[in-house]
């Protein structure tokens, strides 16, 4: 078996795929000892000075510990690649901040668009200790369907693996579920940047009759794949603007009413205003049509709401929770600017003005957001939700969609069912997340500026919001392809129908 390495990876791209978006950007360059080092001291410079939670849940002597550590394990010279998942990912892990992530630049992101690039060939769904193939990258192949257990590859057992790929990606405390959606979303690509590229892996599975099986896949070779690709990205162009665009606000959120059963259901995929418009508008024309067709029962799906506006979750709030409340107990920055690193980091000069005049200095001696401290809200009067409301939560429910979970769990027309949040329950750092360039590489980190504390916050033990019914995944229903949650929650809204019948 061929080790994985990512000089492969670079070498495959460029002979699977071509050329390179730019024709002065080159992806394999390798950048001296010296150069890494000097982008990793400004980054440590930076968020030691500027982050507001950079020792919330690791020690600052721990953190200084692997500060020192990683930068000692910069070898001679690395591609762009390698600094980021070799060195950048495993660092901000270890933050434990959720906001607190690295991105390749954007030469990168250019060379890398709509190129399909050699990894490991299967899909998976990974939960606990288990992965349950979704999809086979190789369609030749029979063994390896939808629903196959998978219980190793190249000899490192489910536990390990997973546990090993986690100390990549970027968390808030403890609550990992985040990244067991990220791994299930596309475990090729993290795969390939964790382990590299090998020509074959060997795959322990579980076979129909509930034997323990080896298999040797090959590597998804994307070549012959190439043609379908650019066919199906022609496709895609030639429908009309409007239309993607509509298709772009349904996938943000929407509005659905089942007459028969008196349930609407709420999709909301992001708190984020601009992300498919006029999110303002849809809360109070969903919340007035609810009203008006007299809904007794509503199911809002965040399963995949990573957050966004504050605003926003305050406007929903103010519709579902029946008494006043605040955003937060505390919200603080670390400094009142942003030099001397205002030239590295994304609009730095508007976050300068932005910290100006809306934080001042409290006696803790950090930059306080007062507004979110002190301003109270009301619930609406006008077209307020009074009925049952049944919240559906998983990995991906973050930021500002845990906030919300927060101010509404408790209430006792509210149940929140399906997996803990990904967002911090106690509180996180976010609100404005300007990126960091790294002067050589160009690689960025973003860069909470703000620490926020819950509304009558829970203690600070790293965990997401639980939900009232914790409703996991099965390997059963990821094999029949079925929405369990979903399910689960229309069934309880059924039996509540009927018992009020009765």
């Amino acid at each position: 078996m061929q080790k994985g390495n990512f000089l492969l990876f670079i070498i495959s791209v460029v002979l699977f795929t071509g050329c390179a978006a730019s024709k002065n950007y080159n992806p394999g360059k390798k950048f001296s000892k010296e150069e890494l080092q000097q982008d990793y001291s400004l980054l440590r410079n930076i968020l030691e000075k500027k982050h507001p939670a950079l020792y919330w849940y690791t020690p600052k002597d721990s953190m200084n510990y692997y500060f020192d550590s990683l930068y000692n394990s910069i070898p001679d010279s690395m591609t762009e690649l390698q600094f980021g998942w070799k060195i950048l990912a495993p660092l901000t892990n270890k933050i434990h901040c959720g906001h607190t992530s690295f991105g390749m630049s954007k030469n990168w992101n250019r060379f890398i668009k709509d190129k399909r690039t050699p990894s490991f060939p299967l899909h998976v769904k990974l939960f606990a200790d288990t992965m349950v193939v979704t999809g086979n990258l190789n369609r030749r192949d029979s063994v390896f369907r939808r629903g196959t257990l998978v219980t190793s590859i190249n000899g490192i057992q489910n536990k390990q693996l997973i546990q090993r790929m986690f100390q990549y990606l970027p968390l808030d405390g403890y609550a990992d579920n985040v990244n067991y959606i990220r791994l299930s979303s596309n475990f090729p690509y993290y795969h390939r940047n964790v382990f590299g590229i090998y020509k074959n892996y060997r795959v322990g599975y579980i076979d129909s009759s509930g034997r323990q099986r080896t298999s040797i896949l090959p590597m998804y070779n994307p070549g012959a794949d190439s043609t379908a690709k650019r066919q199906k990205s022609e496709r895609r162009k030639k429908i009309p603007r409007r239309i993607r665009k509509r298709e772009h606000i349904e996938n943000s959120r929407s509005l659905e009413i089942d007459s028969t059963s008196r349930t609407a259901t709420l999709f909301l995929n992001t708190f984020s205003n601009g992300e498919g418009r006029h999110l303002r508008t849809f809360f109070r024309q969903s919340f007035r049509k609810i009203q008006e067709q007299k809904i007794k029962n509503l199911i809002i799906d965040l399963r995949s709401n990573g957050g966004g506006d504050v605003s926003m979750y305050v406007l929903l709030t103010k519709f579902i929770r029946s008494t006043s409340f605040k955003v937060a107990d505390t919200a603080y920055a670390a400094a009142k600017n942003l030099a001397p690193f205002t030239p590295y980091l994304r609009h730095g000069w508007l976050n300068n003005i932005g910290l100006f005049f809306i934080t001042k200095k409290q006696r803790d001696g950090n930059y306080h957001f007062g507004y979110w401290e002190r301003h109270l809200y009301r619930p609406k009067t006008s077209n307020h939700f009074g009925g049952k409301v049944y919240v559906l939560t998983n990995g991906p429910t973050f930021s500002a969609s845990t906030l919300f979970c927060n101010a509404v769990k408790g209430q006792s027309n509210v149940t929140i069912l399906g997996e803990e949040t990904g967002g911090g329950w106690h509180g996180n750092s976010g609100i404005i997340i300007p990126d960091i360039t790294l002067p050589v590489t160009k690689l960025r980190v973003r860069l909470p500026l703000f620490k926020l504390v819950q509304y009558n916050h829970v203690p600070r033990n790293g965990r997401g919001v639980i939900p009232d019914i914790f409703i996991p995944p099965t390997a059963e229903g990821v094999r029949q392809n079925v929405d369990r949650k979903m399910e689960i929650v229309k069934g309880l809204i059924r039996e509540a129908n009927a018992r009020t019948v009765k």
